[in-house]
């Protein structure tokens, strides 16, 4: 696995509910992926109840730091259906058939996605969404803000996409 697979998949592990899976994983993830250690070493040192607590403050669905990222485009509009078929025809490209509880636009599934794959498609479909997300995160103060940021220095550089 390339070294950007290695950090798709610990991001998409990161940004997932710190259940007991995670708190397993997190000595793993500190080694695999330097790049989010800012991440992973408040993790390591914050008990989980309070570690969940703060993941549903943060990604709460009402919140502004949607984890959809037909969201940021498309809003709560009939387009978001369209942008769904997408999400669900990229998986399928690569013989994949999304049957996850979450929905295919899910950045911890689409990262994933990604890390198997190294088709970075969606995410640099999505540059506009994800940069607003970190952008949001960084100014709410979280560490989740650090997985964003590496996540993103990976991308190239894009224009639009997201919407207010």
């Amino acid at each position: 696995m390339p070294s950007d697979a290695v950090l798709y998949q610990a991001a998409a592990l990161c940004l997932t509910y710190p259940d007991d899976d995670f708190v397993a994983r997190l000595p793993l993830l500190r080694e695999a992926a330097p790049q989010l250690r800012s991440f992973t070493d408040h993790a390591a040192v914050t008990p989980q109840r309070e570690l969940a607590a703060h993941y549903v403050r943060v990604f709460d669905l009402k919140s502004r730091h949607s984890l959809y990222l037909s969201r940021w485009r498309d809003g709560d509009t009939r387009r978001r259906g369209m942008s769904m078929g997408r999400f669900k025809d990229v998986y399928r490209e690569h013989g994949l058939e999304f049957s996850g509880e979450e929905r295919p636009d899910f950045l911890p599934a689409v990262l994933e996605l990604t890390a198997r794959t190294g088709d970075t498609a969606l995410l640099t479909g999505h540059r506009g969404a994800l940069e607003q997300l970190r952008s949001r995160l960084t100014a709410y103060g979280t560490p989740y803000a650090g997985v964003l940021d590496a996540v993103c220095a990976t991308l190239p550089t894009s224009s639009g996409g997201a919407r207010s």
